[in-house]
């Protein structure tokens, strides 16, 4: 069986990850590994969390460069087959390790495999596999469902969560890891993009279950990230003949998006996105042609992936709007006939 390297990225996580380090105390074996990258944390938790778990190793990168490049740090510091990249919010339940772990065998087809993962109690769900729609927003499918509602089989989903996630090496090495670029959100959604186009599954374990504090509102900060972020995995990930076909609704929804965020609140954001966007136009490009390199998929094979239903919660301002919902399942109806 593989071991496994948990790789937790830390930033003033000192009250979250005592209960994470006492689940993983007890479901570590002797070839798995334990790595804390903390960045910058001003909590005392680096000092705490060597005394509390002297079996991890605990890497302090004197800055905060963002959860994206801690992984990194943290994956460039192990070797086990598997890499697990867990919250320090997520706690595992009983057998978690284990169920994960043993995927790698009975799924040589994924690259990469989320736990079911709940809200805290256990009674809610947070995500039971990612969705990713088809205008590049990702959101936690069966989010708020009680968890005897959820999958109890493993299945394929669009994307992998961060929060619980485990990726092969060989695949991680392959596609790069994630983008540093991004600092927060949205890099799971990237590279579980880029591992389907290199012709891996995405999936997710039931058996495999972590508790979760989580909650969807940060701040403006947030939205910036997420639709800057999510422009950089379209330009980036999505094969040219679908990117073409997408592009009027893209254009479309972008205005679209401008009187909802203002509604919502998160306007500024918005438009901070849409600058950065125009900006790095020719990053987003020079790494497109990086990625089109590892391509095995064709475009129907990866729209098999997305979906064309806005169902998340957080996104029922846009889909509530006149048409749209009708609107956008022809539009794709008509995208997947052409491709």
């Amino acid at each position: 069986m593989p071991g496994i390297a948990v790789v937790i990225v830390t930033h003033n996580s000192a009250d979250d990850l005592p209960a994470t380090l006492t689940a993983l105390a007890a479901q570590r074996t002797g070839r798995d590994e334990v790595v804390l990258v903390d960045n910058a944390s001003t909590d005392g938790g680096p000092a705490a969390f060597r005394a509390a778990a002297p079996w991890a190793t605990v890497i302090e990168t004197g800055a905060n460069g963002g959860f994206a490049a801690g992984c990194h740090v943290g994956v460039d510091a192990t070797d086990a087959e598997l890499i697990l990249l867990l919250n320090p919010d997520s706690v595992p339940q009983a057998g978690f390790l284990e169920a994960l772990r043993a995927t790698a065998g009975e799924r040589p087809d994924w690259g990469a495999w989320q736990a079911l993962v709940t809200l805290p109690g256990g009674n809610e769900v947070n995500t039971w596999g990612n969705a990713v729609h088809f205008l590049g927003f990702g959101w936690a499918d069966g989010h708020g469902r009680p968890t005897a509602d959820a999958p109890t089989t493993p299945r394929t989903v669009g994307f992998a969560s961060g929060a619980a996630m485990v990726i092969r090496r060989e695949a991680w090495n392959a596609a790069g890891g994630f983008q540093p670029h991004y600092f927060m959100y949205g890099e799971d959604l990237d590279l579980s993009l880029r591992l389907r186009l290199a012709g891996w599954e995405i999936g997710v374990v039931p058996a495999a279950r972590a508790e979760h504090d989580y909650a969807f509102t940060k701040g403006d900060y947030k939205w910036f990230y997420l639709e800057r972020n999510r422009w950089w995995t379209i330009v980036g990930t999505y094969p040219t003949r679908l990117l073409l076909l997408l592009l009027p609704a893209l254009l479309v929804f972008e205005l679209l998006l401008l009187p909802v965020s203002w509604r919502a609140g998160w306007l500024k954001p918005k438009l901070r996105a849409q600058l950065a966007v125009l900006r790095e136009l020719p990053a987003m490009l020079r790494h497109r042609r990086a990625v089109r390199a590892t391509v095995t998929v064709d475009a129907r094979t990866f729209a098999d992936g997305l979906t064309s239903s806005l169902d998340s919660e957080f996104l029922a301002a846009a889909n509530a709007l006149p048409g749209v919902a009708a609107a956008q399942r022809a539009f794709w109806r008509v995208v997947r006939a052409l491709l």
